[in-house]
């Protein structure tokens, strides 16, 4: 059967529905006949789920679009900078009418167990509550006293004014000028009111937003919006140090009892801090810890410290403060110690000069930013370090600061041998460089030959003075580890060995000429400086390492090493060398013992170096070259100086024709005739030479040098008589 679709409800109707009865009318239809193998079309309906999909997608989009983080954050921020201005504003008003902060700051007495400052403040809490109730007393009676006071006020000031008018109209002879003055300021209260009517409409418009920017201000100055809402440059790490966040660090490192006593505490920790002060590139605070937290614990934990505080662990540094329980930490800013320190000023100033008695050596920069000064006056130095990271430029920049002091001797070892001390060629009497066994012999030699030096100045006459000797070995280790030894044979041709000349054993030639130096050199100006990696039993003596006076250390391995280079004592009150990066913190120097400033009760000093590369080194020993007198400088320790020079032969050649001769004026023409030999001696060095072979000077007016006296020397001595002879002089 035929349908037909009905255009209104889209549904096929049977056509007998429109079919025109006998009694009925025919409709008019509109439609379309459909034939009845045509299939029936599916209603359209709207899909909900994607419509919602949609729109949690759009709104997932704006929620997350960067504008609109940056918008929430622009509102949280400036939001918690009013609502944290009202609040400290709200604080500062409670604490202003009440006796709050008395009773706050009494707890944190008595808790810190501080019974006189308690007392003290309870008194000042006493007082305020006396003078609050006095106030309060006059204000019952303010009322009478101000409506007295308008009235005596109100009559005086008429009077005054009625009194000028009747000055006025008798001056100018005008009655009329005697209600002048109160008519005038009649006119000024009624311009003031009216000016106050027109202000005050827009001054009452703008007092809200006043305060509201004064409250923003206020937060905005205390920082009082989260980290999260900062904008990105001024989120993340590297935040200033408060006290809020130092209690907040030490609350987190883990230390039970330390945890529990911040949280018992009124003042929620704040107590323990001293104020937190600059310091060069960063900022000081001490911590006094309660009551069952050691000073051991938080040392230990000086990486967690550093992270909770946002810094890296080699921008936080702990050691023991003098006061008990209390740890000392510098916190440097963010990133500050990568930057360079800047050149040295032997390298800036050409006109340095150097006292080896009295100056001090510009080695670098303390965490604080200071100039570290260190004294070397009769001092032995060891310098430690792992290969690479600076040692012997922190060695040799020492070594170039003293050698502008043209009084100073020295005699060099560099078992690396590839350089790095070359430029002291023409300044050092002695430099031996290489790496060897035979190296390794004639630096035990060199050294041997300092306590030879050593002894023949201990037994000239008491009051004699010396030219300082330093004596330098770079890579002691090398030494140390040598197993060099002097072989001979016998008669009946069985070889035996000596004593080895390097080695850590009290077998040890070269150990024993370092410890004979340490015991008694400094006594004469005879010192030793070393320089090794790796410090260990085997690779530096105990006996050897404790004898120096100035124990410096770069970066290192192992916490055992930093002991063995800076001794128990500067490690167990924060000492680190081993702490410090490797590769990326040269030329850093942990320095412990005297001759370098600390702080009271400190045992070391962290000290960043001048760096002085080889080619600035080399213009700087041109300069020193230039100040001092040519020096021949030898590549063996042996000194054939007695072989080859006729001392006493010498001082006859300086005298010529005259049959005596001033010291002073023989000295100077000895150091004119052999520069090499004779231009570091001093008039001790001229009269110990004379008055061991008889003939020492005497004084006529002056102290004189008698030819004759030589001369009877010299025939002493090439005809082999033992005996010097007395002689009274001319």
């Amino acid at each position: 059967m035929t349908e037909i679709i009905d255009i209104n409800t889209h549904r096929p109707r049977p056509i007998t529905d429109f079919t025109k009865r006998d009694d009925q009318p025919r409709p008019v239809l509109e439609g379309v006949v459909i034939p009845n193998d045509t299939p029936t079309p599916t209603p359209v309906r709207p899909d909900y789920g994607v419509r919602v999909r949609r729109a949690v997608g759009v709104t997932r989009h704006v929620i997350t679009h960067e504008r609109t983080k940056t918008g929430a954050r622009l509102v949280a921020r400036h939001g918690s900078y009013v609502a944290g201005g009202a609040g400290l504003l709200a604080k500062r008003a409670w604490d202003g009418r009440s006796a709050a902060r008395y009773e706050r700051m009494m707890r944190i007495a008595e808790a810190a167990g501080n019974s006189e400052e308690a007392k003290e403040w309870e008194e000042r809490g006493r007082q305020f509550r006396a003078a609050r109730h006095q106030r309060r007393m006059d204000m019952l009676t303010m009322p009478g006293r101000a409506a007295k006071a308008l009235v005596v006020g109100t009559a005086t000031t008429a009077g005054g004014l009625l009194g000028l008018g009747m000055l006025l109209a008798v001056a100018e002879k005008d009655p009329g000028l005697v209600l002048a003055p109160i008519m005038v300021t009649i006119d000024a209260i009624r311009w003031a009111v009216l000016i106050v009517t027109i202000v005050w409409g827009p001054a009452l418009f703008l007092a809200p937003w006043a305060a509201f920017l004064g409250l923003w201000n206020v937060g905005r100055l205390r920082g009082a919006a989260p980290q999260w809402a900062l904008p990105a440059r001024e989120r993340g790490d590297g935040e200033p140090v408060t006290p809020s966040i130092v209690v907040k660090a030490l609350r987190d490192l883990g230390i039970a009892p330390l945890r529990n006593a911040i949280k018992s505490m009124e003042d929620n920790g704040a107590g323990m801090l001293s104020p937190i002060v600059l310091a060069g590139c960063g900022v000081e605070v001490d911590i006094t810890l309660p009551s069952g937290s050691s000073t051991e614990e938080v040392l230990n934990r000086r990486r967690k410290l550093a992270e909770n505080l946002g810094r890296h662990e080699h921008e936080v540094h702990l050691s023991i403060a003098p006061a008990a329980r209390t740890v000392r930490a510098w916190i440097a800013d963010s990133g500050a110690l990568d930057e360079p320190i800047g050149p040295s000023p032997l390298v800036m100033d050409p006109d340095i000069t150097a006292d080896y008695i009295k100056g001090r050596a510009p080695w670098g920069v303390d965490l604080r930013g200071d100039t570290a000064l260190i004294s070397l006056y009769q001092r032995m130095m060891l310098i430690t370090g792992l290969s690479n990271q600076g040692k012997t430029a922190s060695l040799r920049a020492l070594a170039l600061w003293l050698a502008h002091d043209v009084a100073v001797r020295f005699w060099i070892g560099d078992l690396k041998g590839i350089g790095d001390w070359r430029m002291f060629t023409g300044i050092a009497e002695v430099l031996i460089e290489g790496p060897t066994d035979d190296h390794v012999i004639d630096v035990t030699e060199m050294v041997k030959a300092g306590v030879q030096e050593m002894n023949r100045r201990l037994l000239a006459p008491s009051g004699n003075t010396f030219p300082p000797l330093v004596i330098i070995v770079d890579e002691a280790q090398v030494a140390y580890g040598s197993a060099a030894r002097e072989s001979y044979t016998t008669d009946n041709g069985t070889v035996r060995y000596g004593a080895p000349y390097g080695g850590s054993k009290a077998t040890s030639r070269y150990f024993q000429a370092v410890k004979k130096i340490h015991d008694q050199g400094r006594a004469v100006n005879v010192t030793i400086w070393e320089g090794t990696q790796d410090p260990t039993n085997e690779n530096l003596p105990k006996r050897s390492r404790e004898g120096n006076h100035i124990r410096s250390s770069l970066v290192l391995g192992t916490e055992s090493q930093a002991r063995m280079a800076l001794g128990d004592n500067a490690v167990d009150a924060g000492a680190a060398p081993h702490k410090l990066r490797q590769g990326l913190d040269k030329g850093v120097v942990v320095v412990a013992g005297d001759g370098i400033k600390l702080a009271p009760g400190q045992p070391s000093i962290t000290v960043r170096t001048h760096y002085i590369d080889e080619d600035q080194a080399k213009e700087l020993a041109e300069r020193i070259k230039a100040r001092r007198a040519g020096v021949d400088t030898r590549t063996t320790a042996q000194d054939d100086e007695t072989e080859t020079v006729d001392h006493l032969a010498d001082i006859l050649a300086v005298m010529g024709d005259a049959t005596r001769m001033r010291t002073d004026e023989v000295r100077h023409g000895l150091a004119t005739l052999n520069p090499a030999v004779y231009a570091r001696w001093t008039a001790q060095d001229l009269t110990a030479v004379l008055t061991a072979a008889g003939a020492a000077p005497y004084k006529s007016g002056v102290m004189v040098v008698s030819a004759n006296l030589v001369r009877e020397a010299i025939d002493r001595r090439d005809s082999g008589t033992e005996d010097a002879a007395e002689s009274d002089g001319e």
